[in-house]
């Protein structure tokens, strides 16, 4: 990625953005400027985020500068890049990575990414350490554990995170066989399927494996509102 693209001018496709608190992850609770682009090349079993990807469109298109303008005229100094997915633009993405970091108020971008994406290029062309990675590792209730690009794994650092969405036994074992095989570094996330298992249930099997590194991840959001709720 070493094309200089002008921000006045590339443009990219959105669903919204909004500010909100984090729900889930290490930054879940604080506020937190949302900006979710459109479009998935996955499509997992369980998404709560359908409307970000065909045959739903694109509710604005911006360039990077307007985007940018728009997360400054919000008060949080913590922004989430998610969609979809986000990384899917390339040097797009990378360039708005990059403007959003310039912003002097902001303090933290935490990319929400689903595992299918490489992100070494995004490591050597955003430099910013405000910018972090949330890698999603799709296992098999997913449908799309077979996308993986398993190269993420030797790449997240200490202030990533790793994320193992949780409905079943198999998915348990997989994501503890990934821990144990390639051992990341960045914070493990175990997150229940909404609906599928219950909280107590995987906190139960966490305790049991001895996972102290493992973080329980719980979308508070749909505790605060409606879970098919959007915008919040």
């Amino acid at each position: 990625m070493t094309q200089a693209l002008d921000p006045t001018e590339v443009t990219l496709p959105l669903v919204e953005i909004f500010e909100t608190v984090e729900g889930e992850g290490t930054a879940a609770g604080f506020p937190t400027v949302f900006v979710r682009l459109f479009g998935c090349p996955l499509r997992c079993s369980w998404c709560d985020t359908t409307y970000s990807y065909a045959p739903h469109r694109a509710e604005m298109t911006l360039t990077i500068n307007e985007i940018a303008e728009r997360v400054s005229a919000y008060k949080a100094i913590r922004v989430c890049l998610t969609g979809g997915e986000p990384l899917m633009y390339r040097e797009r993405s990378a360039a708005l990575l990059n403007a959003l970091a310039a912003l002097a108020h902001i303090v933290d971008i935490h990319v929400e990414t689903s595992g299918a994406i490489d992100i070494a290029p995004f490591l050597e062309s955003v430099a910013s350490d405000k910018v972090r990675y949330i890698v999603d590792y799709k296992l098999p209730t997913s449908g799309e554990s077979g996308k993986m690009h398993l190269p993420n794994l030797e790449c997240l650092r200490p202030q990533d995170e790793l994320k193992f969405v949780i409905a079943t036994d198999q998915d348990f074992e997989l994501a503890c066989h990934v821990l144990e095989t390639y051992r990341p570094d960045g914070t493990p996330l175990f997150s229940p399927v909404w609906g599928e298992m219950e909280p107590r249930e995987l906190v139960q099997r966490i305790l049991e494996r001895g996972l102290s590194r493992v973080k329980l991840n719980l979308q508070i959001h749909k505790v605060i509102w409606r879970p098919k709720q959007r915008g919040v």
